[in-house]
């Protein structure tokens, strides 16, 4: 089973990252990204980086691309789409299988992990304990994140930021005066 899921995990980064730089429309080229983050996401969690997988959805899926597509939206897309041409006739009747496939899977899961959950005295106790494990991954990844790499850490957010300004300033249309908009 681990390498089917790693199969369609590589599978989910490798068509997300062709798609963000074949596409044309730079909606569908976030979207796109958003794919592959969330393959990298299901990749980390095979490798039981539950942290880094829950930190990849949230901060760069949730957070950046909704960022680069709230820029893309300030800067406006110039063409007007026609919300009832379909450009692919069979995506809409696909949604809908894809919906309920993965609709049944988490119903499956559901009940799958209902069956399997600890019951009784002590099903509480926190699992560090348990595995005697008293360092915990996250508590790691803080002390090295902000203790060794905080630099760095500060250094990337600020790219980020000059990332975003530099998007806005270059794509940035001069007025029928001449001067920038």
């Amino acid at each position: 089973m681990d390498l089917v899921v790693f199969c369609c995990a590589a599978a989910m980064v490798l068509v997300g990252a062709v798609g963000v730089i074949v596409r044309n429309h730079p909606v569908h080229a976030a979207l796109s990204l958003v794919l592959t983050l969330f393959g990298v996401a299901v990749l980390f969690i095979m490798q039981e980086a539950e942290f880094l997988a829950a930190v990849q959805v949230i901060v760069y899926s949730g957070a950046i691309v909704v960022l680069f597509l709230f820029v893309i939206m300030l800067l406006g897309v110039d063409k007007a789409e026609n919300l009832q041409i379909e450009p692919i006739p069979v995506q809409r009747p696909l949604a809908i299988v894809v919906g309920g496939g993965l609709l049944a899977m988490l119903v499956t899961a559901v009940v799958q992990a209902r069956d399997s959950v600890p019951t009784g005295v002590g099903a509480g106790i926190d699992l560090a304990t348990q595995t005697g494990d008293s360092d915990s991954n996250i508590k790691q990844i803080a002390t090295d994140l902000f203790g060794d790499r905080v630099f760095a850490f500060e250094l990337l957010s600020v790219l980020l930021i000059v990332a975003v300004l530099g998007t806005v300033v270059l794509s940035r249309k001069p007025d029928k005066a001449g001067g920038p908009q």
